[in-house]
Protein backbone atom coordinates (compact mmCIF):
# COMPACT_ATOMS: atom_id res chain seq x y z
CA UNK A 1 0.00 0.00 0.00
CA UNK A 2 1.57 3.70 -1.03
CA UNK A 3 1.79 5.97 1.66
CA UNK A 4 0.13 9.16 1.80
CA UNK A 5 2.69 11.96 0.69
CA UNK A 6 3.34 15.04 1.33
CA UNK A 7 5.07 17.53 -1.19
CA UNK A 8 5.91 20.35 0.24
CA UNK A 9 7.10 23.74 -2.28
CA UNK A 10 9.34 25.33 -0.06
CA UNK A 11 12.66 27.23 -1.11
CA UNK A 12 13.94 28.11 3.07
CA UNK A 13 15.51 25.74 4.10
CA UNK A 14 14.84 26.26 7.82
CA UNK A 15 10.95 26.40 6.94
CA UNK A 16 12.01 23.10 5.41
CA UNK A 17 13.67 21.82 8.92
CA UNK A 18 10.37 22.92 10.64
CA UNK A 19 8.21 21.34 8.73
CA UNK A 20 9.95 18.02 9.09
CA UNK A 21 10.84 18.56 13.05
CA UNK A 22 6.92 19.25 13.25
CA UNK A 23 5.73 16.47 11.52
CA UNK A 24 8.01 13.79 13.22
CA UNK A 25 7.21 15.12 16.50
CA UNK A 26 3.82 15.23 16.10
CA UNK A 27 3.90 11.15 14.90
CA UNK A 28 3.01 12.12 11.22
CA UNK A 29 5.05 9.47 9.82
CA UNK A 30 4.08 10.11 5.87
CA UNK A 31 6.62 10.15 3.72
CA UNK A 32 7.51 14.29 2.74
CA UNK A 33 8.90 15.15 -0.16
CA UNK A 34 10.53 18.42 -0.39
CA UNK A 35 11.27 20.62 -3.95
CA UNK A 36 13.00 24.16 -3.31
CA UNK A 37 11.43 26.10 -6.07
CA UNK A 38 8.13 26.52 -8.52
CA UNK A 39 9.78 25.03 -11.63
CA UNK A 40 11.27 21.92 -9.74
CA UNK A 41 7.77 21.35 -7.90
CA UNK A 42 5.71 21.25 -11.68
CA UNK A 43 8.67 18.70 -12.63
CA UNK A 44 7.48 16.79 -10.22
CA UNK A 45 4.03 16.60 -10.25
CA UNK A 46 4.61 16.28 -14.44
CA UNK A 47 7.18 13.50 -13.54
CA UNK A 48 9.56 15.40 -15.96
CA UNK A 49 13.26 16.53 -15.55
CA UNK A 50 15.30 14.79 -12.50
CA UNK A 51 12.02 13.20 -11.66
CA UNK A 52 10.80 11.24 -15.03
CA UNK A 53 11.67 8.27 -12.92
CA UNK A 54 9.00 8.92 -10.34
CA UNK A 55 5.74 6.68 -10.22
CA UNK A 56 3.21 8.87 -11.90
CA UNK A 57 0.62 7.11 -10.38
CA UNK A 58 1.59 8.01 -6.74
CA UNK A 59 0.87 12.10 -6.26
CA UNK A 60 0.84 13.55 -3.00
CA UNK A 61 -1.82 13.24 -0.56
CA UNK A 62 -1.58 16.80 0.08
CA UNK A 63 0.73 19.48 -1.15
CA UNK A 64 2.11 22.39 1.62
CA UNK A 65 3.11 25.67 -1.05
CA UNK A 66 4.65 28.46 -0.31
CA UNK A 67 4.12 31.30 -2.30
CA UNK A 68 7.47 33.30 -2.95
CA UNK A 69 8.97 30.85 -4.54
CA UNK A 70 12.28 31.35 -6.93
CA UNK A 71 11.64 30.25 -11.07
CA UNK A 72 7.65 30.34 -10.61
CA UNK A 73 6.10 31.44 -7.92
CA UNK A 74 3.62 29.33 -6.25
CA UNK A 75 0.55 31.04 -7.60
CA UNK A 76 1.33 30.12 -11.01
CA UNK A 77 2.16 26.33 -9.33
CA UNK A 78 -1.20 26.43 -8.23
CA UNK A 79 -2.72 27.64 -11.26
CA UNK A 80 -0.98 24.61 -13.15
CA UNK A 81 -2.48 22.14 -10.12
CA UNK A 82 -5.61 23.00 -11.03
CA UNK A 83 -5.52 23.23 -14.44
CA UNK A 84 -4.31 19.43 -14.43
CA UNK A 85 -6.78 16.54 -15.21
CA UNK A 86 -4.43 14.60 -12.60
CA UNK A 87 -3.98 17.13 -9.98
CA UNK A 88 -6.93 19.10 -9.77
CA UNK A 89 -8.02 17.34 -6.61
CA UNK A 90 -5.15 17.15 -4.63
CA UNK A 91 -5.65 19.56 -1.70
CA UNK A 92 -3.16 22.78 -1.75
CA UNK A 93 -2.88 24.49 1.94
CA UNK A 94 -0.72 27.81 1.13
CA UNK A 95 1.84 27.91 3.73
CA UNK A 96 3.39 31.08 3.51
CA UNK A 97 4.93 34.53 5.10
CA UNK A 98 3.10 36.41 3.01
CA UNK A 99 0.12 38.12 4.79
CA UNK A 100 -1.09 40.58 2.06
CA UNK A 101 -4.72 40.34 1.21
CA UNK A 102 -4.67 40.29 -2.40
CA UNK A 103 -2.71 36.49 -2.23
CA UNK A 104 -5.00 35.57 -0.25
CA UNK A 105 -7.69 36.75 -2.64
CA UNK A 106 -6.02 35.54 -5.45
CA UNK A 107 -5.00 31.62 -3.57
CA UNK A 108 -8.54 30.99 -2.98
CA UNK A 109 -9.86 32.34 -6.61
CA UNK A 110 -7.03 29.86 -8.18
CA UNK A 111 -8.25 27.26 -5.69
CA UNK A 112 -6.54 26.39 -2.75
CA UNK A 113 -8.02 24.92 -0.07
CA UNK A 114 -6.55 26.79 2.48
CA UNK A 115 -4.40 29.57 3.29
CA UNK A 116 -2.19 29.59 6.53
CA UNK A 117 0.16 32.45 7.28
CA UNK A 118 3.18 31.17 8.80
CA UNK A 119 3.81 31.24 12.26
CA UNK A 120 7.04 32.91 13.61
CA UNK A 121 6.97 31.18 16.91
CA UNK A 122 7.86 27.70 16.39
CA UNK A 123 5.75 26.58 18.83
CA UNK A 124 2.99 27.76 16.91
CA UNK A 125 4.61 26.69 13.46
CA UNK A 126 4.51 23.22 15.03
CA UNK A 127 1.17 23.16 15.82
CA UNK A 128 0.06 24.48 12.53
CA UNK A 129 2.06 21.86 10.94
CA UNK A 130 0.46 18.87 12.84
CA UNK A 131 -3.11 20.07 12.61
CA UNK A 132 -2.81 20.39 8.72
CA UNK A 133 -1.13 17.00 8.82
CA UNK A 134 -4.21 15.56 10.87
CA UNK A 135 -6.65 17.57 8.96
CA UNK A 136 -5.72 16.48 5.39
CA UNK A 137 -4.16 13.05 5.45
CA UNK A 138 -6.31 11.62 8.55
CA UNK A 139 -9.57 13.18 9.11
CA UNK A 140 -10.50 14.35 5.31
CA UNK A 141 -12.15 12.38 2.64
CA UNK A 142 -10.83 12.16 -0.79
CA UNK A 143 -11.97 11.07 -3.69
CA UNK A 144 -10.48 7.92 -5.11
CA UNK A 145 -8.56 8.33 -7.86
Amino acid sequence: MVQNKILLVEDNEDDVELVELALSSGLIANQLDVVRDGAEALDYLRCEGNFENRNSKEMPALILLDLNLPKVNGLEVLKEIRSNEKTCLIPVTIFTSSDQEKDIVESYKLGANSYIQKPVDFQKFKEAIQQLGFYWLIFNKKPIN
